[in-house]
């Protein structure tokens, strides 16, 4: 028996991988390597593996059964906002294509439990102080709608041959539950400050003029080990006997920051002046959220337990120990 986490190798992917190995699961990794980094994945077995790619879903069959997989954790995808408005196409063809691939390799390998890694993009601009999983959908972004898509084709899967899926819908992910996990891709908030910075720039905020108290954009910023181990209490819940009662989970803390707030307790705990210069609004941005994680803690007994300093200051510490040390 063993897990497969596809994705494994990238920044979230690797934290549950890790966690997994911890508890002695056997653990395979299937990842592309586009953003991932094959030393992030420990003893765990690696195969390089683009699934939205030609034969895909044959490669993945013959993974599962030869490794004797009973789960699925799926991270694959492409997480831009603003490219998945300039290229929605090419984000269908990989977020709801490359789900297609996995899905259809599970029911014919007989596997019956995934994960799904979705998004606070699902929601859209809901009008709401704090997001329940109750929420109207209405992604305004081609990368939500692929979330939402996802969970359509868990639920059909569901439907048609039994799958026993959690989706979890995550906030902001941000931090390192070791230094040498940290995000590697400058494409969250804090990375892409950090990035800055190094560089000798000034970082960037991204509109300062929405109705939230400073005019930034107001965000529910989730530390990654915290998401980790969600999903291990996600893949419990799955292999209990109990009918699936729920199957959507925000991940989130319940309390937001604003993009200016995370600048600068960066900027406090690094001791480096992160004074941000001020760009036009990005495309598919909403103003504010925040999630209700009510459900999540009831269903799954799953609390945050990191706040904004402790996920910065590992952001942080994580940089410092990789190549591109500040200072």
């Amino acid at each position: 028996m063993s897990t497969l986490v596809i994705g494994g190798a990238g920044y979230i992917g690797a934290h549950v991988v890790r966690l997994l190995l911890e508890r002695g699961e056997d653990v395979v990794v299937v990842d592309d390597l586009s953003t991932g980094a094959a030393d992030r994945v420990g003893r765990a077995t690696l195969a390089e593996l683009d699934v939205a790619g030609p034969g895909a879903q044959e490669s993945l069959e013959k993974l599962m059964a030869e490794r004797g997989v009973t789960a699925v954790v799926h991270f694959a995808a492409k997480k831009q906002v603003g490219e998945s408005v300039a290229r929605p196409a090419w984000y269908y063809q990989q977020n709801v294509g490359g789900l297609a691939n996995v899905l259809a390799a599970m029911e014919n390998a007989d596997v019956k439990h995934m994960i799904f890694s979705s998004s606070a993009a699902t929601y859209g601009m809901p009008d709401v102080a704090l997001v329940t999983e109750d929420t109207d959908c209405r992604p305004i972004n081609p990368y939500g709608e692929t979330k939402l898509i996802g969970e359509w084709m868990l639920a059909d899967c569901e439907r048609a041959w039994g799958l026993r899926w959690s989706a979890l819908r995550y906030f902001n992910v941000a931090g390192a539950g070791w230094p040498e996990l940290g995000d590697p891709a400058a494409l969250n908030l804090v990375p892409m400050v950090l990035d800055r910075l190094a560089r000798g720039e000034r970082p960037k905020i991204f509109g300062d003029d929405y109705p939230t108290p400073d005019g930034t954009c107001i965000r529910d910023y989730i530390h990654v080990l915290d998401l980790a181990h969600a999903h291990l209490a996600a893949m419990d819940y799955l292999e209990g006997d109990a009918p699936i009662a729920h199957h959507v989970f925000n991940v989130g803390t319940g309390e937001g920051a604003s993009v200016r707030q995370v600048v600068d307790t960066l900027g406090e705990v690094s001791g480096l002046d992160t004074t941000a210069d001020v760009e036009p609004r990005r495309p598919g941005d909403p103003p504010q959220l925040i999630a209700s994680p009510d459900r999540i803690g009831k269903v799954l007994g799953w609390k945050a337990e990191h706040r904004l300093e402790d996920i910065v200051r590992s952001a942080w510490e994580a940089w410092q120990a990789g190549p591109r040390r500040i200072g």
